[in-house]
């Protein structure tokens, strides 16, 4: 993706933020953004029957507004696109679901989990692991990326967090792709907008999937509960949270399978998306290999670069004036965080690659939010870390093939990323 490309204006009337098959080439979902921010920052984009459309908000400051006001701009009719009624939100809410008192009570049963005093305590564990991945990937020579290195190892991670076996690693990779990935035909085992997916209305994404993660996790839940394990699933299952309210079996269920999916999906994309580019501009490569203690802050620029999330939805709780549009209560409002990433009123070139940004103010992990990503700390070390073992090691690394992304509006990923290495 060159600055010439992203940034190519688009006409207006051709913007269609639910086309998923523009999002698939890598540039057409930067130029999008890029209009609207110019002409239409708060645009209203139609959809297709069942849905109703949303407010398309594409400028830093405005997606900072709506995250920070979870009365005006609530998540309590759901986070993405999807209309769901009274009954599917009774089944299907997860904490990404909740404002207010029992959206925190439920962040504190693991926020601690999250906290830099436990991730600091990770450090040499996590560069293990890395040593561990990058050992058996580089000696191949010509290899996917993706899967030997950007899935390899936060799905490890996760794996730890979770204390569930390292040979259960492909199958929690497996699920996240099946269930994230349910709009891609490779990914999907009913693809989200197909009449077969109403058979799985009640289940998170509508994914089939989803039934298997459940049954998974509540085997752990089995295992775990009364004991005094310090894993994730121990604190679900022995943790009442602050509002005195224990977990439902249904919040476990929702709990846990938020986890298998974030804590392995964005940080794999952020990973392959700063690999693509310090291959796509190795000056910036090069700086890096110069000066490893830059790395710190690049990764902040990975993640601008990266958005590994195209977006997130909130519901108007009331009718308001947003960038100079009239929003209705019940209106569905996206907040664009990808869009946000790219605002030249925020970032001094923002079409240009540069691993010593100073000042990124992304949005990648929200902005301000009570929903701010739990495990952020956690992402942002393991992609440090990665980084600051691949780099050093490196002689040569070139592309090797095709870069296929998968065909979403909401996750921001690359299938696969063949790449060829002369070690140093």
């Amino acid at each position: 993706m060159t600055s010439a490309s992203a940034s190519e204006p688009m006409p207006l009337a051709d913007v269609n933020l639910t086309d998923l098959d523009k999002f698939t080439d890598g540039v057409t979902p930067w130029r999008m953004f890029h209009t609207l921010r110019h002409e239409d920052p708060v645009h209203w984009q139609p959809e297709d029957a069942p849905n109703s459309g949303f407010w398309a908000v594409t400028r830093h400051a405005d997606i900072a507004r709506v995250d920070r006001d979870p009365e005006t701009f609530t998540s309590t009719r759901f986070v993405n696109l999807e209309e769901v009624d009274d009954d599917q939100i009774k089944k299907r809410a997860s904490i990404l679901e909740m404002d207010g008192v029992r959206h925190r009570a439920l962040r504190s049963v693991i926020q601690r989990q999250f906290g830099a005093s436990v991730i600091n305590s990770y450090a040499d564990f996590l560069r293990g692991l890395t040593a561990t991945t990058l050992d058996a990937a580089l000696a191949k020579g010509t290899f996917d990326f993706v899967s030997d290195v950007s899935a390899d190892f936060p799905i490890n991670v996760l794996a730890r967090l979770l204390d569930v076996p390292p040979e259960d690693n492909q199958q929690l990779i497996d699920w996240g792709n099946r269930i994230i990935g349910n709009t891609d035909p490779d990914y999907a085992d009913v693809l989200l907008h197909s009449a077969e997916s109403e058979k799985y209305r009640d289940l998170p994404f509508r994914s089939p999937a989803s039934v298997e993660v459940f049954e998974y996790g509540r085997e752990l839940a089995r295992q775990r509960r009364g004991g005094d394990g310090s894993d994730l699933v121990s604190k679900l299952v022995n943790t009442v949270p602050r509002d005195g309210v224990p977990l439902s079996a249904q919040d476990f269920d929702n709990y846990f399978l938020l986890l298998v999916v974030a804590g392995n999906e964005t940080t794999r994309h952020t990973i392959t998306h700063s690999m693509l580019a310090l291959l796509q501009h190795p000056e910036q490569l090069a700086r890096l290999q110069e000066d490893p203690s830059l790395i710190p802050v690049a990764v902040e620029e990975f993640l601008r670069w990266a958005s590994p999330v195209y977006h997130f939805r909130r519901t108007a709780t009331r009718d308001v004036e947003l960038g100079g549009k009239q929003l209705k209560e019940g209106d569905k409002v996206v907040m664009w965080f990808a869009s946000g990433n790219r605002d030249e009123e925020v970032f001094g070139n923002p079409y240009d690659f540069d691993v010593a940004r100073a000042d990124n103010d992304h949005v990648t992990f929200g902005k301000g939010s009570p929903h701010l990503c739990l495990g952020n700390l956690l992402a942002r070390t393991e992609i440090r870390i990665m980084f600051e073992e691949l780099i050093p090691r490196l002689a040569d690394i070139k592309l090797a093939g095709e870069v296929p992304r998968v065909r979403s509006n909401f996750v921001n990923g690359i299938k696969k990323l063949p790449v060829k290495v002369t070690l140093a």
